[in-house]
């Protein structure tokens, strides 16, 4: 009679290594834990994300509105390039900026509604 060569294990110890190539890929690194920052990293980045919003607003707004104005096309960088203000004066170049803007508005606000604070 013959012993078995895979014997149970008892509750107390551990399950032996799994044998590895060298095809297998190496295992991941661990995740790295947030760190909490200090008053002043903390309202730098108060800071920097609401110039972000107030910015992105802003051009926004003024891509959205200041294509439908006369001081679109009759500005002094386009005197320089008269074959640019055929294409700038259309509706479809007009209408591609105000899209821009709302995006930029829609980016801004968004960041400001899903900010928040890690490590604290």
């Amino acid at each position: 009679m013959t012993a078995d060569p895979n014997p149970p294990f008892n509750e107390g110890d551990a399950p032996p290594p799994a044998a590895t190539t060298v095809l297998d890929p190496p295992p991941p690194p661990p995740a790295p834990r947030p760190q909490a920052r200090s008053g002043l990293q903390l309202w730098l980045h108060r800071s920097s994300v609401f110039l972000f919003v107030l910015i992105s607003a802003v051009a926004g707004v003024l891509l959205v509105i200041l294509p439908w104005t006369p001081e679109w096309t009759d500005n002094y960088l386009l005197l320089s390039f008269p074959w640019l203000r055929p294409i700038v004066s259309t509706g479809f170049f007009r209408g591609v900026c105000s899209g821009l803007g709302l995006l930029d508005v829609w980016i801004g606000f968004w960041e400001a509604l899903h900010y928040h604070e890690h490590g604290t």
